[in-house]
């Protein structure tokens, strides 16, 4: 695909940016560059090579899938703070947490 300099001035203005003749060349260059190098690499046979997900091949170790943790519901429970107003009754209902009414 050849691009020329009005097709950078257009880029640039779909892209809302200001871009002066000399900054449209080097552009110009650089995007000419990257086209080539696009057309090389679709040049390529690779009808009977298959497609890697990764250039090495690798695997992922993996751990098993085994509960290490025991639930501390309870335990962590055990320390919210009293409901208020001289009350001794933890601030803790179904095994939620109540807390005060912010917005209304």
């Amino acid at each position: 695909m050849a691009l020329n300099i009005t097709d950078i001035k257009r880029i640039a203005h779909l892209a809302r940016l200001e871009i002066s003749d000399q900054e449209a060349t080097a552009t110009l260059t650089k995007l000419s560059g990257i086209l080539g190098l696009i057309e090389q690499m679709q040049a390529v046979d690779t009808t009977n090579i298959t497609p890697m997900s990764h250039s090495q091949d690798v695997t992922q170790r993996l751990r098993e899938d085994v509960v290490t943790a025991i639930n501390q519901r309870e335990a962590f429970q055990s320390n919210a703070p009293f409901l208020g107003n001289g009350s001794a009754e933890k601030a803790v209902d179904s095994g939620l947490y109540l807390v005060p009414k912010v917005i209304e």
